[in-house]
């Protein structure tokens, strides 16, 4: 019987040493031909894209966290204007005298105008609706229940009408929802490196049965099963190498599109889950933990798989 071609010439050359592009031989597929690369590239965008988020949300919540922890705002709600804007300035000399307070702003009318718009609509001022009169206060140190109070108790004496709530209050909701989003990111992050690692290991196991004759052939000849595992980490390493340059290429052009979409908000809170250098540095390592997933996983995958076949 005629031997096929890779064999004889594994006869001919010797099995030692069996590695190296003669060993790749066994495993004759052109890169990029076949699925592999492709399914690392798409799960290796999908993580960039996913871990970009985990992480610009993680930067959000710990910006937005630390700067509402030290402030707080006072509102001035009155119908009267003169009267409003009379316990208006008498609040801020209040708080400005106060010791735990860092510094007090009043804002002015038109800038109120402009925050109320998007709910209130566009020409909407005091002659037709009576707007409050904000007060933007920022602690020394992070706005305690107790400061709170005392502040509350000072300002019922000198205006009625203020009101006072700690920022941190009314925005923890939303800061818990993004907080739950970003462990999402991570959990998904996980998911698709299980995917990833299954799809390497289907992978593995039809290749395995595709060359069950020539692996058999190998054996006989006098190699040994690390020999062959070695064989099919080489080659799934090169298709990760090229996958993962690839999906990493994807996944950042989708993470900066994103970023500029929600940039265009001009937002500020939005603007604090911006992304800095370790992150983008995080990200780049996410090919390099995908190829070593895939070749881990064919390695114990051919490894387990010809204990069992032999």
């Amino acid at each position: 019987m005629k031997k096929p071609p890779v064999m004889a010439r594994a006869v001919e050359r010797g099995l030692s040493p069996f590695r190296g592009k003669r060993a790749a031989h066994l495993l004759p597929r052109a890169r990029l031909g076949g699925p592999m690369p492709w399914v690392i590239a798409i799960m290796v965008a999908l993580t960039v894209l996913a871990a970009g988020g985990g992480l610009a949300l993680a930067n959000l919540v710990e910006r937005a966290g630390g700067d509402l922890a030290g402030g707080a705002t006072v509102q001035i709600v009155d119908a009267n204007r003169e009267t409003r804007a009379a316990q208006a300035q008498a609040a801020v000399a209040v708080l400005s005298d106060d010791p735990a307070v860092a510094s007090v702003s009043l804002l002015p009318d038109d800038q109120v105008e402009k925050l109320l718009e998007p709910w209130l609509g566009a020409g909407a001022s005091d002659e037709n609706l009576p707007l409050p009169s904000l007060i933007d206060l920022r602690f020394r140190e992070e706005a305690s229940e107790a400061l709170i109070e005392g502040l509350r108790s000072k300002l019922a004496r000198v205006a009625p009408s203020a009101r006072i709530d700690a920022q941190s209050t009314w925005l923890a909701p939303v800061l818990r929802a993004l907080s739950t989003l970003r462990w999402m990111s991570l959990g998904l992050v996980l998911l698709l490196a299980f995917t990833g690692a299954a799809a390497v290991w289907l992978a593995a196991r039809n290749a395995l049965g595709t060359n069950r004759d020539t692996i058999e052939i190998v054996h006989l000849l006098g190699g040994n099963d690390d020999q062959i595992a070695r064989i099919f980490q080489r080659s799934i390493l090169l298709d990760g190498i090229a996958g993962g340059a690839l999906g990493l290429v994807l996944g950042s052009g989708a993470v900066l599109l994103m970023g500029a979409q929600f940039a265009a908000l001009d937002s500020g809170l939005v603007a604090g889950g911006g992304l800095g250098t370790t992150d983008w540095i995080i990200l780049a390592t996410v090919p390099l933990f995908a190829v070593a997933i895939a070749v881990y996983t064919a390695r114990m995958t051919v490894l387990s798989s010809l204990g069992r076949m032999l």
